[in-house]
């Protein structure tokens, strides 16, 4: 089942969804697949303004539009999606968050593009899927390197030995942006099993197939298999 956001959900005009392995782009938003940017994603911070189907946005990770009949997605496999709204739905954004773009700044360069003709605290955010701090475990030198960065407590940056919590800081960096409210949707994607199939995992991750891949060097990859996040205003 594709994960929803409560919150989204309450906005006219609009649909969302993330991504799973078993819908890596969700059905809701399948029939738009025409309509998407190209773009390529390089975990920085870049936010392109979109305003034409299957426009050439190059190297970016954030987009924003405007424009009714324009899907907006990113693609990650434990990375963060962040989808956007504002209230009346009369514009949307998305992000790919992962650890770079989070200390680099990518959603308040999100914050700064909407600020300069509207206001944060019209929109409305949600956090997808994405490693959890359950199972993120990283180097003590990329854990010091966010708390010496950002303004947020220690225990929020890293509730655990040499764990980040990438949900809880993209969440904290939301609020101090001014954004009205911001939930999260989708839970680890590197341990969430399916709910009806305890066996099999709900979400594509990159962290998960790598330590696969050094068990059994045959184990494929998940190129061309990583899951999908978006919104789109529906045209009228």
């Amino acid at each position: 089942m594709t994960d929803i956001s409560d919150l989204l959900s309450q906005i006219p005009g609009i649909e969302h969804g993330f991504g799973t392995r078993r819908a890596l782009l969700p059905t809701s938003l399948a029939s738009y697949q025409t309509t998407l940017p190209v773009k390529k994603q390089v975990h920085g911070t870049n936010i392109v303004e979109v305003t034409e189907c299957q426009q050439q946005c190059g190297e970016a990770d954030g987009f924003y539009t405007e424009q009714p009949g324009i899907l907006l997605t990113v693609f990650t496999a434990d990375c963060l999606p962040l989808v956007f709204s504002r209230r009346d739905g009369r514009a949307i954004a998305v992000l790919h968050a992962g650890w770079r773009g989070l200390i680099d700044g990518i959603i308040e360069q999100l914050a700064k593009r909407i600020n300069l003709t509207d206001a944060t605290e019209n929109w409305v955010a949600s956090i997808g899927p994405a490693a959890g701090d359950c199972c993120y475990q990283v180097s003590q030198e990329l854990v010091d390197e966010f708390c010496q960065r950002l303004d947020l407590p220690t225990s929020l940056i890293s509730p655990s030995h040499r764990h980040l919590d990438l949900a809880s800081i993209a969440e904290a960096k939301i609020k101090q942006a001014g954004f009205y409210a911001v939930d999260r949707a989708g839970s680890c994607t590197i341990c969430t099993k399916h709910a009806s199939e305890p066996a099999k995992n709900k979400y594509t991750s990159y962290r998960r197939n790598s330590l696969h891949r050094v068990v059994d060097p045959t184990h494929p990859g998940i190129s061309g298999r990583n899951q999908q996040s978006g919104i789109i205003i529906v045209p009228s």
